[in-house]
């Protein structure tokens, strides 16, 4: 009997961490770890891409300044944050209005400059943004996309792994964060 060897193909098929789509996949990972939820598998086209045990729901955007091409310069750092119709994997339905669908948005930045030093793998490679969703609406509305920048802009701090993890309990204890604490309902 012939078998395809798991491992051998996880590398072969997704082992390019410079590329947007495992990159963006790798964030989902990192912040699963630091939320404290990756005993589940990931449902790819779910409403929010995790679920914390709190009950919080989290949407992961990710950027980087390199990518797999050649590039003459890095790229600029914008993230979408379009308000959309979700699908939900429990109920197989789609939201009736589009909107931003989970309590908070992680922002996550491959920040390596030098593709020959580069290592999507090394957590002090990133940095990580945590903003509230309502923050997102309040100021930027309807707005599709938002540069790194204009996070910024709001005083939001660039947090290391460690730091991300407890802003993430933080935000899931905070009974002044949502109304529907403490346990995050739908």
């Amino acid at each position: 009997m012939h078998r395809v060897d798991a491992t051998d193909f996880w590398k072969w098929a997704y082992s390019d961490f410079l590329s947007n789509a495992q990159r963006g996949v790798l964030a989902e990972y990192i912040v699963a770890m630091a939320a404290g939820c990756t005993d589940r598998p990931r449902v790819e086209w779910d409403a929010c891409d995790l679920r914390a045990p709190s009950g919080m729901k989290i949407e992961v955007k990710c950027g980087a300044y390199l990518q797999s091409w050649e590039q003459k310069t890095h790229s600029a750092i914008r993230f979408d944050i379009a308000p959309k119709r979700g699908w939900n994997a429990t109920t197989n339905e789609y939201a009736q209005v589009a909107s931003r669908s989970s309590h908070v948005y992680v922002f996550c930045v491959f920040a390596a400059e030098e593709k020959s030093t580069a290592e999507p793998l090394n957590l002090d490679e990133w940095i990580f943004l945590a903003c509230p969703t309502r923050t997102l609406d309040e100021r930027f509305g309807n707005q599709k996309s938002v540069r790194l920048r204009a996070l910024e802009a709001l005083d939001l701090p660039r947090l290391g792994f460690e730091a991300l993890r407890r802003e993430l309990v933080r935000m899931a204890t905070d009974t002044s964060f949502a109304g529907d604490h403490p346990r995050w309902a739908d």
